[in-house]
Protein backbone atom coordinates (compact mmCIF):
# COMPACT_ATOMS: atom_id res chain seq x y z
CA UNK A 1 0.00 0.00 0.00
CA UNK A 2 1.23 3.49 -0.80
CA UNK A 3 1.15 6.33 1.72
CA UNK A 4 -2.04 7.76 0.25
CA UNK A 5 -5.48 6.64 1.35
CA UNK A 6 -6.33 4.82 -1.91
CA UNK A 7 -10.02 5.42 -1.38
CA UNK A 8 -10.18 4.09 2.16
CA UNK A 9 -11.61 6.15 4.98
CA UNK A 10 -9.19 7.34 7.63
CA UNK A 11 -10.20 4.68 10.14
CA UNK A 12 -9.93 1.87 7.60
CA UNK A 13 -6.61 3.24 6.39
CA UNK A 14 -5.09 3.28 9.87
CA UNK A 15 -6.11 -0.30 10.52
CA UNK A 16 -5.13 -1.53 7.06
CA UNK A 17 -1.75 0.17 7.30
CA UNK A 18 -0.71 -2.24 10.02
CA UNK A 19 -0.57 -4.81 7.25
CA UNK A 20 -2.24 -8.09 6.49
CA UNK A 21 0.61 -9.95 8.18
CA UNK A 22 -0.37 -8.47 11.51
CA UNK A 23 -3.92 -9.84 11.09
CA UNK A 24 -5.28 -7.31 13.58
CA UNK A 25 -3.46 -8.72 16.57
CA UNK A 26 -3.03 -12.32 15.50
CA UNK A 27 0.54 -11.99 14.22
CA UNK A 28 2.21 -11.66 17.64
CA UNK A 29 0.98 -15.14 18.51
CA UNK A 30 2.20 -16.49 15.17
CA UNK A 31 5.63 -15.05 15.79
CA UNK A 32 5.68 -16.50 19.28
CA UNK A 33 4.70 -19.89 17.91
CA UNK A 34 7.74 -19.86 15.69
CA UNK A 35 9.96 -18.94 18.60
CA UNK A 36 10.46 -15.34 17.56
CA UNK A 37 9.89 -12.48 19.93
CA UNK A 38 7.34 -9.84 18.92
CA UNK A 39 10.00 -7.35 20.04
CA UNK A 40 12.46 -8.39 17.34
CA UNK A 41 16.05 -7.49 18.03
CA UNK A 42 15.16 -5.40 21.07
CA UNK A 43 15.04 -8.18 23.63
CA UNK A 44 12.02 -9.14 25.74
CA UNK A 45 10.85 -9.00 29.35
CA UNK A 46 13.01 -12.07 30.03
CA UNK A 47 16.01 -10.63 28.20
CA UNK A 48 15.93 -6.87 28.72
CA UNK A 49 18.26 -4.53 26.93
CA UNK A 50 18.57 -2.63 30.18
CA UNK A 51 16.91 -2.08 33.54
CA UNK A 52 15.00 0.88 32.16
CA UNK A 53 13.67 -0.92 29.09
CA UNK A 54 9.94 -1.69 29.21
CA UNK A 55 8.00 -3.79 26.72
CA UNK A 56 4.51 -3.10 25.39
CA UNK A 57 2.41 -5.65 23.52
CA UNK A 58 -1.36 -5.57 23.11
CA UNK A 59 -1.24 -9.36 22.79
CA UNK A 60 0.15 -9.84 26.29
CA UNK A 61 3.78 -10.75 25.63
CA UNK A 62 5.18 -7.61 27.24
CA UNK A 63 5.27 -5.88 30.58
CA UNK A 64 2.19 -3.87 29.60
CA UNK A 65 -0.63 -4.12 27.09
CA UNK A 66 -1.05 -0.34 26.64
CA UNK A 67 1.45 2.41 25.93
CA UNK A 68 0.05 4.67 28.65
CA UNK A 69 0.51 2.01 31.31
CA UNK A 70 4.17 1.74 30.36
CA UNK A 71 4.61 5.52 30.38
CA UNK A 72 3.01 5.72 33.82
CA UNK A 73 5.37 3.03 35.13
CA UNK A 74 8.41 4.83 33.70
CA UNK A 75 8.62 7.28 36.57
CA UNK A 76 11.84 9.13 35.99
CA UNK A 77 14.37 9.84 33.29
CA UNK A 78 15.92 7.67 30.61
CA UNK A 79 13.34 4.95 30.02
CA UNK A 80 12.95 3.11 26.72
CA UNK A 81 9.63 1.64 25.58
CA UNK A 82 9.83 -1.12 22.97
CA UNK A 83 6.39 -1.43 21.35
CA UNK A 84 5.32 -4.57 19.52
CA UNK A 85 3.31 -4.44 16.28
CA UNK A 86 -0.34 -3.62 16.87
CA UNK A 87 -3.00 -0.94 16.90
CA UNK A 88 -3.01 0.80 20.29
CA UNK A 89 -6.33 2.63 20.51
CA UNK A 90 -5.72 4.95 23.43
CA UNK A 91 -4.62 8.42 24.39
CA UNK A 92 -1.12 8.79 25.81
CA UNK A 93 0.49 11.62 27.79
CA UNK A 94 4.21 11.93 28.53
CA UNK A 95 4.46 14.49 31.32
CA UNK A 96 7.30 16.92 31.99
CA UNK A 97 8.89 14.66 34.63
CA UNK A 98 9.42 11.83 32.16
CA UNK A 99 12.52 13.11 30.41
CA UNK A 100 14.90 11.43 27.95
CA UNK A 101 12.28 8.84 27.05
CA UNK A 102 12.57 6.76 23.87
CA UNK A 103 9.82 4.85 22.05
CA UNK A 104 10.87 2.20 19.54
CA UNK A 105 8.58 0.43 17.10
CA UNK A 106 9.87 -3.12 17.41
CA UNK A 107 9.44 -4.16 13.77
CA UNK A 108 11.40 -1.22 12.36
CA UNK A 109 8.39 -0.27 10.17
CA UNK A 110 6.15 2.55 11.37
CA UNK A 111 3.15 1.03 9.62
CA UNK A 112 3.20 -1.86 12.09
CA UNK A 113 2.92 0.13 15.33
CA UNK A 114 -0.03 2.55 15.43
CA UNK A 115 -1.06 4.73 18.37
CA UNK A 116 -4.49 6.10 17.49
CA UNK A 117 -7.61 7.66 18.96
CA UNK A 118 -10.52 9.72 17.67
CA UNK A 119 -11.17 12.83 19.74
CA UNK A 120 -11.73 16.21 18.08
CA UNK A 121 -11.75 19.69 19.55
CA UNK A 122 -15.55 19.67 19.55
CA UNK A 123 -15.98 16.17 20.96
CA UNK A 124 -18.04 16.32 24.17
CA UNK A 125 -16.10 15.43 27.31
CA UNK A 126 -17.53 13.26 30.04
CA UNK A 127 -18.89 15.63 32.63
CA UNK A 128 -19.40 18.52 30.24
CA UNK A 129 -17.55 20.78 27.85
CA UNK A 130 -15.44 19.75 24.88
CA UNK A 131 -11.82 18.63 24.48
CA UNK A 132 -10.47 21.63 22.59
CA UNK A 133 -7.57 21.39 20.18
CA UNK A 134 -4.91 20.36 22.71
CA UNK A 135 -7.26 17.98 24.46
CA UNK A 136 -8.00 16.23 21.18
CA UNK A 137 -4.41 14.96 20.88
CA UNK A 138 -4.00 11.21 20.72
CA UNK A 139 -0.45 11.61 22.05
CA UNK A 140 0.89 14.50 24.15
CA UNK A 141 4.64 14.82 24.73
CA UNK A 142 5.84 17.38 27.28
CA UNK A 143 9.01 15.81 28.63
CA UNK A 144 12.33 17.03 27.26
CA UNK A 145 14.59 14.68 25.32
CA UNK A 146 11.85 12.52 23.83
CA UNK A 147 12.70 10.28 20.86
CA UNK A 148 10.42 8.10 18.74
CA UNK A 149 11.44 5.75 15.94
CA UNK A 150 9.31 3.71 13.54
CA UNK A 151 5.90 4.52 15.02
CA UNK A 152 2.64 5.85 13.55
CA UNK A 153 0.78 8.54 15.49
CA UNK A 154 -2.78 8.98 14.28
CA UNK A 155 -6.13 10.62 14.92
CA UNK A 156 -8.87 8.94 12.89
CA UNK A 157 -11.73 11.29 13.77
CA UNK A 158 -13.73 12.03 10.62
CA UNK A 159 -15.86 15.06 9.79
CA UNK A 160 -18.33 12.92 7.86
CA UNK A 161 -19.09 10.85 10.96
CA UNK A 162 -19.83 13.92 13.09
CA UNK A 163 -21.78 16.50 11.04
CA UNK A 164 -22.98 18.26 14.17
CA UNK A 165 -19.48 19.06 15.48
CA UNK A 166 -17.92 22.34 14.33
CA UNK A 167 -14.63 21.97 16.23
CA UNK A 168 -12.98 19.70 13.67
CA UNK A 169 -9.37 20.03 14.84
CA UNK A 170 -8.18 16.50 15.63
CA UNK A 171 -4.52 16.27 16.68
CA UNK A 172 -2.51 13.08 16.22
CA UNK A 173 0.36 14.33 18.39
CA UNK A 174 1.21 17.49 20.28
CA UNK A 175 4.90 17.88 21.08
CA UNK A 176 6.04 20.53 23.55
CA UNK A 177 9.31 19.23 24.95
CA UNK A 178 12.75 20.51 23.98
CA UNK A 179 15.04 18.15 22.06
CA UNK A 180 12.19 16.01 20.72
CA UNK A 181 13.20 13.81 17.78
CA UNK A 182 11.12 11.63 15.46
CA UNK A 183 12.77 9.30 12.96
CA UNK A 184 10.90 7.31 10.31
CA UNK A 185 7.58 8.08 11.99
CA UNK A 186 4.18 8.65 10.40
CA UNK A 187 1.58 11.23 11.45
CA UNK A 188 -1.94 10.64 10.15
CA UNK A 189 -4.95 12.90 10.47
CA UNK A 190 -6.93 15.61 8.74
CA UNK A 191 -7.03 18.99 10.48
CA UNK A 192 -4.15 19.85 12.86
CA UNK A 193 -2.38 16.49 12.55
CA UNK A 194 1.08 17.45 13.90
CA UNK A 195 1.19 20.13 16.61
CA UNK A 196 4.87 21.08 16.99
CA UNK A 197 4.72 23.50 19.88
CA UNK A 198 6.42 24.51 23.16
CA UNK A 199 5.50 24.54 26.84
CA UNK A 200 5.32 28.33 27.13
CA UNK A 201 5.52 31.47 25.03
CA UNK A 202 9.08 32.25 26.12
CA UNK A 203 10.30 28.67 25.70
CA UNK A 204 11.84 27.88 22.32
CA UNK A 205 11.49 24.12 22.15
CA UNK A 206 13.65 22.42 19.50
CA UNK A 207 12.27 19.51 17.52
CA UNK A 208 13.65 17.37 14.72
CA UNK A 209 11.76 15.19 12.23
CA UNK A 210 13.77 12.94 9.92
CA UNK A 211 12.42 10.73 7.11
CA UNK A 212 8.88 11.15 8.42
CA UNK A 213 5.52 11.11 6.64
CA UNK A 214 2.77 13.62 7.55
CA UNK A 215 -0.67 13.92 6.01
CA UNK A 216 -3.77 16.03 6.47
CA UNK A 217 -5.76 18.91 5.06
CA UNK A 218 -6.15 22.04 7.22
CA UNK A 219 -3.06 23.48 8.98
CA UNK A 220 -1.81 19.96 9.49
CA UNK A 221 1.70 21.00 10.61
CA UNK A 222 1.36 23.87 13.08
CA UNK A 223 2.60 25.46 16.30
CA UNK A 224 5.39 27.63 17.70
CA UNK A 225 8.30 25.21 18.10
CA UNK A 226 11.68 25.60 16.44
CA UNK A 227 11.33 22.55 14.21
CA UNK A 228 13.43 21.05 11.44
CA UNK A 229 11.75 18.65 8.98
CA UNK A 230 14.51 16.89 7.06
CA UNK A 231 13.71 14.57 4.14
CA UNK A 232 10.06 14.44 5.20
CA UNK A 233 7.08 13.70 2.97
CA UNK A 234 3.96 15.85 3.38
CA UNK A 235 0.78 14.64 1.69
CA UNK A 236 -2.42 16.66 1.24
CA UNK A 237 -5.72 14.80 1.21
CA UNK A 238 -8.69 15.28 -1.05
CA UNK A 239 -12.00 16.51 0.36
CA UNK A 240 -15.60 15.79 -0.56
CA UNK A 241 -17.13 18.42 1.71
CA UNK A 242 -15.79 21.42 -0.24
CA UNK A 243 -16.70 22.40 -3.78
CA UNK A 244 -13.78 24.73 -4.50
CA UNK A 245 -10.22 25.61 -3.56
CA UNK A 246 -8.50 25.95 -1.24
CA UNK A 247 -8.99 22.62 0.45
CA UNK A 248 -6.43 23.50 3.09
CA UNK A 249 -2.94 24.51 4.12
CA UNK A 250 0.14 22.43 4.84
CA UNK A 251 1.88 24.64 7.43
CA UNK A 252 0.54 27.11 9.99
CA UNK A 253 3.46 28.20 12.18
CA UNK A 254 2.86 30.48 15.17
CA UNK A 255 6.49 31.33 15.96
CA UNK A 256 6.97 33.78 18.83
CA UNK A 257 8.22 37.18 17.69
CA UNK A 258 11.28 36.84 19.94
CA UNK A 259 12.23 33.47 18.46
CA UNK A 260 14.72 33.80 15.57
CA UNK A 261 13.97 30.27 14.34
CA UNK A 262 10.62 28.76 13.38
CA UNK A 263 9.96 25.90 10.95
CA UNK A 264 12.60 24.72 8.48
CA UNK A 265 11.66 22.22 5.78
CA UNK A 266 14.76 20.73 4.24
CA UNK A 267 15.10 18.40 1.25
CA UNK A 268 11.54 17.10 1.51
CA UNK A 269 8.58 16.69 -0.81
CA UNK A 270 4.91 17.61 -0.87
CA UNK A 271 2.42 15.47 -2.78
CA UNK A 272 -1.35 15.59 -3.10
CA UNK A 273 -4.36 13.50 -3.97
CA UNK A 274 -6.45 16.68 -4.45
CA UNK A 275 -6.83 18.55 -7.75
CA UNK A 276 -3.92 20.70 -8.90
CA UNK A 277 -3.44 24.01 -7.02
CA UNK A 278 -6.10 23.20 -4.43
CA UNK A 279 -3.70 23.62 -1.49
CA UNK A 280 -1.75 26.54 -0.08
CA UNK A 281 1.74 25.93 1.18
CA UNK A 282 1.16 27.90 4.37
CA UNK A 283 -0.73 30.54 6.27
CA UNK A 284 0.45 32.31 9.43
CA UNK A 285 -1.21 31.55 12.73
CA UNK A 286 -1.17 34.50 15.11
CA UNK A 287 -3.14 33.18 18.09
CA UNK A 288 -5.22 35.41 20.32
CA UNK A 289 -2.94 34.40 23.21
CA UNK A 290 0.09 35.90 21.43
CA UNK A 291 -0.71 38.71 19.04
CA UNK A 292 3.02 39.54 18.87
CA UNK A 293 3.78 36.25 17.11
CA UNK A 294 5.65 36.44 13.79
CA UNK A 295 5.21 33.05 12.16
CA UNK A 296 8.35 31.76 10.45
CA UNK A 297 8.63 29.11 7.76
CA UNK A 298 11.49 28.38 5.37
CA UNK A 299 11.07 25.69 2.74
CA UNK A 300 14.25 24.84 0.87
CA UNK A 301 15.43 22.28 -1.67
CA UNK A 302 12.04 20.61 -1.51
CA UNK A 303 9.88 19.29 -4.31
CA UNK A 304 6.43 20.88 -4.33
CA UNK A 305 3.91 18.88 -6.30
CA UNK A 306 1.11 20.23 -8.45
CA UNK A 307 -1.29 20.24 -5.52
CA UNK A 308 0.33 23.44 -4.24
CA UNK A 309 -0.99 26.71 -5.69
CA UNK A 310 2.15 28.02 -7.40
CA UNK A 311 0.66 31.43 -8.20
CA UNK A 312 -0.38 32.23 -4.63
CA UNK A 313 1.07 29.64 -2.24
CA UNK A 314 0.49 31.73 0.89
CA UNK A 315 -2.68 33.23 2.32
CA UNK A 316 -3.90 34.87 5.51
CA UNK A 317 -5.54 33.24 8.49
CA UNK A 318 -6.58 36.70 9.69
CA UNK A 319 -6.66 39.90 7.65
CA UNK A 320 -5.11 41.72 10.60
CA UNK A 321 -1.93 39.65 10.26
CA UNK A 322 -1.09 39.40 6.56
CA UNK A 323 1.36 36.74 5.51
CA UNK A 324 3.58 39.38 3.89
CA UNK A 325 4.38 40.75 7.38
CA UNK A 326 5.55 37.36 8.60
CA UNK A 327 8.74 35.39 7.98
CA UNK A 328 8.00 33.14 5.02
CA UNK A 329 10.71 32.23 2.51
CA UNK A 330 11.81 29.60 0.01
CA UNK A 331 15.08 28.52 -1.50
CA UNK A 332 15.83 26.35 -4.53
CA UNK A 333 12.59 24.41 -4.45
CA UNK A 334 11.55 22.34 -7.43
CA UNK A 335 8.39 20.86 -8.95
CA UNK A 336 5.27 22.39 -10.47
CA UNK A 337 4.13 23.82 -7.15
CA UNK A 338 7.41 25.76 -6.84
CA UNK A 339 7.17 27.64 -10.16
CA UNK A 340 7.64 31.39 -9.64
CA UNK A 341 5.18 33.23 -11.85
CA UNK A 342 4.36 36.09 -9.47
CA UNK A 343 7.65 36.91 -7.68
CA UNK A 344 6.05 39.06 -4.97
CA UNK A 345 4.03 36.03 -3.89
CA UNK A 346 7.10 33.85 -3.40
CA UNK A 347 9.82 35.40 -1.20
CA UNK A 348 13.17 33.75 -1.93
CA UNK A 349 16.30 33.58 0.21
CA UNK A 350 19.55 34.78 -1.24
CA UNK A 351 22.51 32.42 -1.19
CA UNK A 352 23.89 34.38 1.73
CA UNK A 353 20.65 34.16 3.71
CA UNK A 354 20.42 30.44 3.00
CA UNK A 355 23.68 29.87 4.87
CA UNK A 356 21.83 30.45 8.14
CA UNK A 357 18.80 28.37 7.16
CA UNK A 358 20.33 25.04 8.20
CA UNK A 359 19.59 22.38 10.76
CA UNK A 360 22.77 23.33 12.61
CA UNK A 361 21.74 26.97 12.89
CA UNK A 362 18.23 26.07 14.02
CA UNK A 363 19.10 23.40 16.59
CA UNK A 364 22.39 24.72 17.98
CA UNK A 365 24.34 22.36 20.19
CA UNK A 366 21.74 19.60 19.80
CA UNK A 367 22.65 17.28 16.90
CA UNK A 368 20.03 14.50 16.73
CA UNK A 369 20.87 13.55 13.13
CA UNK A 370 24.08 12.01 14.39
CA UNK A 371 22.00 9.27 16.08
CA UNK A 372 19.65 8.58 13.15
Amino acid sequence: MTERQTGLGRRSFVVASVGAALALGAAPYAHAAHGRSVFGRYGSPSARLGEQTLYVDAGGSGDFTTVQAAVTAASGSGYTLVIAPGVYRETVAVGVARTEMTWIGASGNARDVVVVYDNAAGTPKPGGGTYGTTGSATTLVQGDGFTARDITFANDWLRADHPGISGTQAVAIKVQGDRSAFVRCRFLGHQDTLYADSMALGTFARQYFRDCYVEGDVDFVFGRATAVYERCHFHTLTRTDLASAPYGFVFAPSTAGANPRGYLVLRGRITSEAPDAYYKLARPWVPSSDTTARPMLTVRETRLGAGIDAVAPYTNMSSGFPWQDQRFAEYRNTGPGAAVSVPENRPQLTDGQAESATREAYLGDWTPWEKC
